[in-house]
């Protein structure tokens, strides 16, 4: 049996990263070296762009010996080369043995820990550069956004979210838990972006299926280091929304949904000007605050109470610029808008932003049935000629289901409902095409007649 590479010793050099001299193998040749032999349809998908392999399409797994380990971190290889059932090469990916996605591609070709490290570098400067624009102060009057999506930038399980001049970083796969995974992160995110802190926040649904360790609470780095730092304030269209690391669900907000909070905004200006918005699922009161601009009142309702306090002070910080009644009611969104429907409630505008039904395959059909229930409660309360905004973060339900689900909902409810716009996610969570799981927030604006 082959025996592991050394790590090289030393780390990138600071400033834009460059690949090394070393030609790797190609994809293509032949693969003599421990590592992963895969089924043809995994390996016909990953030569059509994708990157992921499931646990049920590997053949089989060969570890490198462990006397001379891989890196200076416990544990199994964090990288191993994969090949088809004929021993063709075709690239290198992150190993997890116990994630059900065991492999991430993460080159096309055989390439090492150090080579791996400069990949990292290089990758998150261009994803960062992509986003340049995004990070203007000028730009709508935001000052933050992701400025790295995962596989979408060709870094998987990678995400970087600024949040004013807060960066949270998570790090999603096995093969990414190591100390030089983190330092070379933080180099680039510090020397480029520069901001007061940056953190790391795991999600506790991905850190249990991963089996990843609890990252330490001490933050990965600070510009200063006698001024610990891990809440801020942050701005989406000229909107202030206070920020906790340590509170909310995911990395605390949501910024997939910034570009469509400005459309919402925009549309119920057209078509409910001074008239009564609701926000189902409100969590912190992103859509509520921006239809809070141009509507009379808006109410928000959400399941979470420590959600609806951020939202309340996210209200009270943007109070000079709001003048409409805004409330917050903590209520489950499925019995409120039953007895409320049931009860002849009328508004102009609503928007219905619940999170995921559909974290696996076999929840869809479920999901569904949850999505078709709010869609025609809330046709149900809309005047005729109003707004409604539906959105699915569900990347297992496709559009086609999605805007089915809305048409039935129309048809049961009878009301005409008219298509104005599908909207995604905000440009910084890229959509690539070989990777349908990138396309997964999904909204429809509608006019119900």
């Amino acid at each position: 049996m082959a025996k592991p590479h050394k790590r090289e010793a030393g780390s990138p050099q600071r400033g834009k990263p460059e690949r090394g001299n070393r030609q790797p193998a190609p994809a293509g040749s032949f693969c003599r070296l421990p590592g992963a032999v895969i089924t043809r349809r995994a390996a016909d998908r990953l030569r059509a762009g994708h990157v992921w392999v499931y646990a049920s399409e590997i053949e089989s797994v060969t570890l490198p010996e462990t006397n001379e380990p891989q890196t200076n971190e416990a544990g199994p290889p964090a990288l191993l080369q994969v090949a088809d059932n004929r021993g063709l090469l075709l690239g290198t990916a992150l190993y997890s043995a116990s994630s059900q996605i065991t492999l991430r591609l993460v080159a096309r070709e055989a390439v090492d820990e150090a080579a791996w490290l400069r990949l990292i570098a290089e990758r998150l400067h261009r994803a960062i550069e992509r986003r340049e624009e995004m990070l203007s102060p000028c730009k709508d009057k935001s000052d933050s956004c992701r400025l790295c999506f995962s596989e979408a930038d060709e870094l998987p399980g990678i995400i970087a979210d600024k949040y004013g001049d807060l960066i949270i970083l998570q790090l999603l796969t096995k093969g990414l838990d190591r100390g030089v995974v983190r330092e070379t992160c933080v180099r680039v995110i510090r020397d480029l972006v520069k901001p007061a802190a940056i953190l790391e926040r795991p999600d506790p649904r991905i850190r249990e299926l991963e089996g990843l360790n609890a990252p330490s609470a001490e933050p990965l780095w600070l510009a200063d280091p006698k001024k610990p730092k891990a809440g801020t304030q942050f701005h989406l269209n000229g909107l202030v929304f206070h920020y906790d690391a340590n509170a909310g669900q995911k990395t605390g907000a949501f910024l997939d949904q910034h570009a469509n909070y400005a459309a919402a905004q925009r549309w119920a200006r057209l078509m409910a000007p001074g008239g009564r918005a609701l926000d189902v699922c409100c969590y912190q009161g992103g859509f509520a605050l921006h239809l809070a601009r141009v509507c009379k009142s808006v109410t928000g309702i959400d399941a979470s109470r420590a959600s609806l306090e951020v939202a309340e002070r996210n209200l009270e910080a943007n109070r000079a610029e709001l003048s409409s009644q805004v409330d917050w009611i903590e209520a489950d969104a499925f019995e409120i808008l039953r007895d409320w429907s049931n009860a002849g409630e009328q508004f102009d505008a609503i928007v219905l932003d619940p999170p995921a039904f559909a974290k696996t395959r076999r929840a869809v059909e479920g999901a569904l049935r949850g999505y078709k229930e709010l869609n025609l409660r809330a046709l149900k309360m809309l005047r005729p000629g109003g707004l409604l905004i539906t959105c699915s973060c569900s990347h297992h339900v496709s559009w086609t289901d999605f805007e089915a689900v809305a048409a039935s909902a129309a048809a049961d409810a009878s009301r005409r409902v008219r298509l104005l716009e599908r909207r995604g996610a905000a440009p910084d969570h890229p959509v690539v095409l070989n990777l349908p799981e990138t396309e997964y927030l999904k909204c429809l604006v509608l006019e119900a007649e």
